[in-house]
């Protein structure tokens, strides 16, 4: 069986970078698109300097929706002559199709609790700026797929859900390299905090990917960072991918402990940046900026409240 190589490709935006992963397959793959940016400025240069070309790119592989990951797919698909295939789980393809659908999830999710009256005309023109195009897809994974990238190259498609409803995972056979996006979170990237839409998910994917995938390479969409707040980065080994499968189980275990004894005492506004979650910030001792969009403590806080309420 072919052994496949794995070429990060890294774009500059904000607070961190933002990563791809070019599968160098007889049929080349790109692993998320960063931003609009990306395909050109990131993408063309870094490919050009191993010898490959974009135009010869023909699947393009989103691990879920938002922004920084599908940002770029119209570009780069644009790029490739229109010939690639561009993937994505069904519950996560309302953010390709529609810039609005990033704002709707952000008035759904995190307004309530960030008080900005500005917030909807920030992201809204966030997605403007940095959504290349608006684009249907030419597959659409419910999970289980297999995606023959030429050759003897297959790669197994894992729904994954919890950071987002449609996260996956697109393992190549034989290698267990494994490429999960942002659903192995451990301490969060430049925020500090593990975002998830859905803790429950969220947990019982980590065992998934801990217990039946038990990637021997695994690839996230950020370097994620440790309890000291020293980054993983973003290509890990076998035993890498287990500590930080644990380590994000132990910290959501943390996490969940604070946020349900905050829900079960009652929520109170208080003038705390953290309100009315303020009591859940205070004993996990966090401390960094929950107002930073794309605000992982208030997106983590209302999947607890989510499923406090419905099972109340």
């Amino acid at each position: 069986m072919t052994h496949v190589k794995v070429h990060p490709l890294v774009s500059p935006w904000g607070r961190f970078g933002l990563y791809s992963f070019f599968i160098d397959a007889p049929e080349p793959a790109i692993v998320d698109t960063g931003i609009a940016s990306s395909p050109a400025e990131g993408m063309v240069p870094a490919l050009e300097a191993i010898g490959r070309r974009i135009e010869d790119v023909r699947w393009i592989l989103l691990t879920h929706g938002h922004i920084d990951h599908v940002g770029g797919a119209y570009a780069l698909w644009e790029l490739t002559g229109r010939r690639a295939q561009v993937v994505i789980h069904e519950a996560d393809v309302a953010m390709l199709r529609s810039r609005r659908a990033h704002v709707d999830e952000y008035l759904r999710d995190r307004a309530q609790y960030l008080n900005d009256p500005e917030g909807e005309a920030k992201v809204t023109a966030a997605a403007n700026a940095v959504i290349s195009g608006e684009m249907e897809p030419t597959m659409l994974l419910k999970g289980g797929e297999s995606l023959s990238l030429g050759g003897d190259v297959t790669v197994f498609v894992h729904w994954i859900p919890g950071h987002t409803p449609g996260s996956v995972a697109y393992v190549i056979d034989g290698q267990r390299s494994a490429f999960v996006g942002d659903a192995v979170q451990v301490h969060g990237a430049a925020n500090g905090f593990p975002g998830y839409v859905d803790p429950v998910a969220y947990r019982a994917s980590l065992r998934y990917l801990r217990d039946e995938i038990r990637p021997q390479h695994l690839y996230l969409g950020h370097p994620y960072r440790r309890a000291d707040g020293t980054p993983y980065g973003v290509e890990l080994d076998a035993d890498q991918a287990r500590e930080a499968f644990q380590g994000s189980l132990d910290i959501e275990a943390g996490v969940s402990e604070a946020a349900c004894r905050c829900l079960q005492d009652g929520l109170r506004e208080t003038d705390s940046p953290y309100s009315p979650f303020a009591p859940v910030a205070e004993r996990l001792g966090y401390t960094g900026d929950p107002t930073l969009e794309p605000s992982p403590f208030f997106t983590s806080m209302h999947g607890y409240r989510t499923h406090f309420n419905q099972n109340s």
